[in-house]
């Protein structure tokens, strides 16, 4: 079943791969400071310095904006299909995985005006992906020291991941643009709050058989992804 979801993955998801060179950042350079901040429906997350960069450590879960209003909930696979405005789900619509993996946003969402990221941070933007990426060593290995080790949530190999940044990045699939929930335990999924064109919007990926990070510029914004936000 699994092989089954990945191939969906590559057939859906165009990848535009962009490695850049970077000199190698020796893992004894990585140093750890973590933090914390909470949201506005009092969800608390780790934090986490990578350069100069402070991350949540955590993807997002929030259900209000920062003025308090409601996100809507769209479970229904046709109503989801056809938004326009922003919206969240839950991974196969199962509250038990938020837990772990947070909600998937789509990028309505992530540039509406009432703000999704708690006060005083904001939604990753690509540059600050490129940023993270080249701080870590370059898109060829960033993703391993991006990624939780291990198994317990990667599906096996987790190529390359050492989580050496303290980031933890997780697996938690995502919602096509077209409905189904796909590619848990293989892919985590990231929006950017930058556009590409008019119905599409940058989004990063790890995978678990690579530990590269890569930029995908063909995401449509009714997508679900899940979300990391950054210090202002």
């Amino acid at each position: 079943m699994k092989s089954i979801k990945i191939f969906t993955v590559l057939a859906f998801t165009g990848v535009l791969f962009s490695f850049v060179s970077s000199c190698k950042k020796d893992d004894k350079d990585l140093k750890i400071e973590y933090g914390s901040v909470t949201d506005i429906d009092g969800n608390i997350y780790k934090t986490v310095k990578i350069g100069t960069q402070w991350w949540m450590a955590e993807n997002l879960k929030t259900v209000r904006y920062n003025n308090g209003d409601s996100i809507p909930n769209v479970k229904i696979l046709n109503d989801w299909v056809h938004l326009t405005e922003g919206a969240y789900c839950n991974y196969d619509n199962d509250e038990n995985n938020v837990i772990t993996y947070g909600r998937l946003y789509n990028w309505y969402s992530v540039i509406d005006e009432r703000k999704l990221a708690p006060a005083g941070w904001h939604i990753s933007t690509d540059l600050e992906w490129d940023i993270l990426a080249d701080y870590l060593g370059g898109e060829i290995i960033a993703g391993g020291r991006l990624k939780e080790t291990d198994t317990l949530h990667w599906v096996s190999p987790n190529s390359g991941a050492n989580n050496l940044s303290g980031f933890t990045a997780l697996p938690g699939g995502f919602r096509q643009h077209v409905g189904p929930f796909i590619s848990i335990g293989y892919i985590g999924a990231f929006w950017t709050d930058t556009e590409y064109v008019k119905d599409k919007a940058f989004q990063q990926i790890l995978w678990f058989h690579e530990s590269y990070i890569q930029k995908s510029l063909w995401e449509y914004k009714n997508a679900g992804l899940s979300i990391r936000c950054v210090k202002n």
